[in-house]
């Protein structure tokens, strides 16, 4: 997924930007809510980590102001308040789920993927099944048939992303959006790289990615 980290504890937020990334997403980070609505409003993210305590703006208004501009992307809200009465503010505003500070990674990680799960259309089904290939979002795993696929990060977030879309034509700026993150250092053909990368992986019995040229790309579903 394209990711955005909204928070103003720079160490936190390096923290679980690293943690993302690591698991296959992009990831992007501002400090301030005001940031946060200009940068939503442009980029196609899946998911907006956001935190309560901003220093501009809290994240409540920044939700409200979200949904209010038609905006419906996941917010994963995170405060270190503990009242009863913030999260079901939250909730009421729009967010889809909420977590309080402190918390443990592999709780967040564990949230992450479930948003994620409900986003696809298949939150009690954490593997997808395309043909002889099988996607575990929960373990990072990738077979086809019985022989496991090592892919690096990019390569896995290309796969989901064409997954996600199996059958359908995903053009190039969508799929190039969602891999890289605005700081993410690429080069001009990073996207023909790893789509190469996966398709060799994925061959021979694994299905097919196909180019369509001028628009972008496609995963059989057979």
């Amino acid at each position: 997924m394209r990711i955005l980290i909204v928070e103003d504890d720079a160490q936190l937020a390096r923290g679980v930007a690293s943690l993302l990334r690591t698991a296959g997403h992009a990831v992007d980070h501002v400090a301030y809510g005001e940031e946060a609505l200009s940068v939503s409003a442009k980029e196609p993210y899946s998911l907006v980590i956001l935190d309560v305590g901003l220093p501009d703006i809290d994240g409540f208004e920044v939700l409200a102001r979200m949904r209010a501009r038609g905006d419906q992307v996941q917010v994963l809200m995170l405060t270190a308040r503990d009242g009863l009465d913030d999260r079901v503010r939250g909730l009421d505003l729009g967010a889809d789920d909420y977590l309080r500070k402190p918390f443990e990674v592999e709780e967040l990680e564990a949230r992450v993927r479930a948003l994620g799960r409900r986003r696809g259309g298949s939150e009690a089904a954490p593997e997808m099944r395309i043909g002889t290939m099988t996607i575990n979002r929960s373990t990072g795993r990738v077979e086809v048939g019985e022989r496991p696929v090592e892919l690096r990060r990019r390569e896995w977030a290309v796969l989901e992303a064409l997954a996600a879309r199996a059958g359908q034509i995903v053009s190039r700026e969508t799929l190039q959006a969602e891999v890289f993150g605005f700081d993410d250092p690429v080069g001009s053909n990073a996207l023909e790289v790893n789509v190469t990368r996966l398709r060799s992986k994925l061959a021979p019995d694994g299905p097919a990615i196909r180019t369509v040229r001028g628009v972008g790309y496609m995963l059989d579903r057979p």
